[in-house]
């Protein structure tokens, strides 16, 4: 198992997706989430309950914004948040990894450091990208302010911090045809650790 990490905007999701399309099995830890608070879920229940009536929309979707103004400006939010999801989502990917057959697959942690989750995976892979191209992501991305990404930014590991966790690294700060070749070249070398393990 390949845990996968690196920070916000440092292109997580596009070296997943690379892996996917060579044929490797892929979860996500942010899509499982996503799908922990659909409306109906019990995680949307507690959320509820928790934080109470205004972070729901009108629709019973979660207001997501209204959600990461509050957790990220208020660590002691952030806790109680990361209680509800976390020990559910980790029993998601610890179920979907107990029913693989695969030669290796690939977790997709964003905050595989900072929960403590290293356990789940036998490597440690983090996609690197320079910090003023992540901003530049994630602002174009997803319209956050300046100073709302620096929080996220904060909220995590820093660089230093994962490069030296990391057992392979893909910088993330070229084009994607060397983005490309670098993630073929691990996704050979991960089939021939497999088989020889």
């Amino acid at each position: 198992m390949v845990g996968l990490t690196g920070g916000i905007g440092s292109g997580k999701s596009t070296v997943s997706a690379m892996f996917e399309s060579l044929g490797v099995p892929v979860i996500d830890a942010d899509r499982l989430a996503h799908q922990l608070v659909e409306p109906g879920q019990a995680a949307l229940d507690e959320i509820r309950e928790t934080f109470g009536e205004h972070c729901i929309m009108a629709d019973g979707h979660l207001d997501r914004a209204f959600i990461r103004q509050r957790v990220f400006s208020n660590s002691h939010e952030k806790q109680k948040l990361e209680s509800i999801l976390h020990p559910r989502i980790r029993d998601r990917i610890v179920a979907w990894i107990g029913g693989l057959e695969a030669p290796y697959c690939l977790v997709v942690i964003p905050l595989l450091l900072e929960t403590g989750q290293t356990d789940l995976v036998d490597r440690v892979l983090v996609v690197d990208s320079p910090e003023n191209e992540q901003l530049a992501r994630v602002a174009a991305r997803d319209g956050l302010s300046h100073n709302a990404i620096l929080a996220i930014m904060d909220s995590q590991a820093d660089r230093e911090t994962r490069l030296a966790a990391a057992d392979d690294i893909i910088e993330n700060s070229s084009d994607i045809a060397s983005l490309e070749s670098r993630a073929r070249k691990l996704h050979s070398y991960y089939l021939e650790i497999s088989h020889a393990g």
